[in-house]
C-alpha cells in the first residue's frame, strides 16, 4: 500500500523526502549581512534599555547592535557571549516575543520590535562560523569541580569555570551532551545539528572534560563531593508526568519528548506518524510536538488543553504558529478515555460535562515533566532548593535550571543560573585557597 496523509495508522513516509526536508527546515532563515544592518538601524539604542531588563541573562543589547550597525558582528558576539555562552542557540530558541522584544521601545510604540533574536543569531552565527573562541582560560587553580548534566546550566556553568583556571569534569547520562537542546527542542528550530556544533564550539576553552552514558546517582554524587573540590548539579527534569486514566499504556500512546527526541535523532522520513494525531498539553513541548507531527504528514492533529488559551504556557506566537500550520487548538477540556487497543480514539469532557469523542490513532503526552527522586540535597515544590547564586542544602553542591526551584523552563534562565553558580563557585573556592 502506497502510504499517504489520506492512510489509517502510524507510518513512516507520509510526505516525499523533498517535502520533509523543506518542512523541517529552518524556521527563520538567518539574515544576510545587508538585513542586518538594515534591522539594527531601528534600535534606538536606549540608555536605560528595557530590552536588557527583560533579557535573563542581562546581555547588553544596545550595544551588540550598535556593533552589528559599524559593521563588527564579531565583536557583537563577543559581548553576546560574554553574559551568554549559548547566546547561538538562545537566539533560535529564546521566546524573544514575551521578553527583550515584548519590552523594545518600537513595540510599545509601533507593534513591531526591532528583531533582537535574528540579530544576535546573526551575531552569533558569524563568530561561530570562523570557528572562532572569544575567550581564554585563566591561570590554573589547582581546582576541580564536577558538573553534572551537559544540558544548557551544566555547559554555561562548565564553560564560565573553565575559562576562570578550574578543570571540569562535565558528566552526562545521555549518548549525547545539550541536554534538551539536543534532544528537546522542535527540528525546525535547530536544523543541521546545530546544538551539537555549539556545544563542539563551546568545548574549545579547553579545561572540560566529557563524559557522555554515565549516571550519577546518590551514591556516586557522595563520591563526587569527596574527589572534587565542588559540584554542579544541572540534572534537569528526568521523568514526565503521567496521565491518570486507566490503560494508558496501549500501541499509539507515547510521550511527546520521546517523540521530539526520537524525530530529532533519526531521519524524518523513517519516524512515524499517526493520520490522527492528538496532542495533550498546552507548553511549548506540546506545540512542538503537534507542528512536527503535522509538518511529517499527519492529516489531522489536535492540540487539547485543560485550560483556557489563555493560560496555556506556550507564548501566543508558539500558538499561533502551530494554527498556521494547520492544528486544532482545543480547550477547556480534560482526556477521561482511551479507546481501542492499538489508539482509536479519545473522549474529552468539557466544562458543561459533556463529552467529545476524537478520532486517533496516535496520542502524545506533554503534560509536563518532573524531577527525578533524588535523595539529596533538600527539595522544595518538587525541586532542588537553592538560594540566589545557587547554593543547595549540601556544602560545596551548586545547582541551577529546571531542576531547581528557581527553573523556568527556559534555555536562557537555565544559562544564568549556570553562569551565576559558576562565578559564586570560584569566589568560594578562592576564598579558601587564599584563607
Amino acid at each position: 500500500m502506497k502510504i499517504s496523509i489520506w492512510s489509517e495508522g502510524i507510518h513512516p513516509g507520509r510526505l516525499p523526502e523533498a517535502q520533509l526536508i523543506a518542512n523541517l527546515s529552518d524556521l527563520h532563515p538567518p539574515l544576510d549581512a545587508h538585513e542586518a544592518m538594515v534591522a539594527a538601524d531601528r534600535c534606538y539604542f536606549c540608555y536605560d534599555a528595557p530590552c536588557v531588563t527583560a533579557c535573563p541573562t542581562a546581555i547588553d543589547i544596545p550595544l551588540f547592535i550598535r556593533q552589528i550597525s559599524t559593521g563588527t558582528p564579531e565583536a557583537a558576539a563577543r559581548t553576546i557571549f560574554d553574559q551568554n555562552i549559548l547566546g547561538g542557540m538562545c537566539a533560535r530558541v529564546c521566546p524573544t516575543e514575551t521578553l527583550c522584544e515584548e519590552s523594545c521601545v518600537r513595540e510599545i510604540a509601533e507593534g513591531r520590535p526591532v528583531e533582537i533574536g535574528r540579530l544576535q543569531r546573526y551575531a552569533t552565527d558569524t563568530l561561530m562560523a570562523a570557528n572562532a573562541h572569544p575567550f581564554s582560560r585563566a591561570a590554573p587553580t589547582g581546582k576541580r569541580v564536577a558538573v553534572v548534566g551537559a544540558g544548557p546550566a551544566g555547559l554555561s556553568c562548565a564553560h564560565r569555570l573553565a575559562m576562570l583556571g578550574h578543570e571540569v569534569a562535565l558528566f552526562d547520562a545521555a549518548a549525547k551532551p545539550g541536554g534538551l537542546n539536543e534532544y528537546g527542542i522542535a527540528t525546525y528550530k535547530t536544523p543541521n545539528n546545530f546544538a551539537r556544533a555549539e556545544v563542539d564550539w563551546l568545548m574549545g576553552i579547553g579545561g572540560i572534560e566529557l563524559h557522555t552514558s554515565e549516571t550519577v546517582d546518590v551514591n556516586r554524587l557522595s563520591q563526587l563531593r569527596k574527589t572534587f573540590d565542588a559540584v554542579f548539579l544541572g540534572i534537569g527534569l528526568g521523568h514526565v508526568n503521567a496521565l491518570t486514566l486507566d490503560d494508558i499504556e496501549r500501541p499509539g500512546v507515547e510521550d511527546a519528548v520521546a517523540f521530539i527526541a526520537r524525530l530529532r535523532q533519526s531521519d524524518p522520513s523513517t519516524v512515524a506518524i499517526g493520520r490522527d494525531v492528538i496532542v495533550v498539553g498546552g507548553g511549548m513541548t506540546a506545540v512542538d510536538a503537534a507542528v512536527q507531527a503535522k509538518r511529517l504528514g499527519a492529516l489531522n492533529v489536535t492540540l487539547a488543553y485543560r485550560g483556557p488559551r489563555d493560560r496555556m504556557k506556550a507564548s501566543r506566537y508558539e500558538q499561533d504558529l502551530a494554527a498556521q500550520d494547520g492544528v486544532n487548538i482545543l480547550t477547556d477540556v480534560a482526556p477521561v478515555e482511551l479507546h481501542g487497543s492499538p489508539l482509536e480514539a479519545v473522549s474529552f469532557a468539557q466544562p458543561t460535562g459533556d463529552i467529545v469523542t476524537i478520532p486517533a490513532d496516535q496520542l502524545f503526552l506533554a503534560i509536563g515533566q518532573v524531577l527525578a527522586p533524588v535523595e539529596a540535597p533538600a527539595v522544595e515544590d518538587g525541586r532542588i532548593a537553592i538560594g540566589e547564586t545557587g547554593r543547595t542544602s549540601l556544602g560545596h553542591v551548586w545547582a541551577g535550571g529546571d531542576c531547581t526551584n528557581r527553573g523556568e523552563n527556559l534555555t536562557v534562565t537555565a544559562v544564568a543560573q549556570g553562569r551565576d553558580a559558576a562565578m559564586d563557585i570560584h569566589a568560594t573556592l578562592m576564598e579558601h585557597a587564599n584563607g
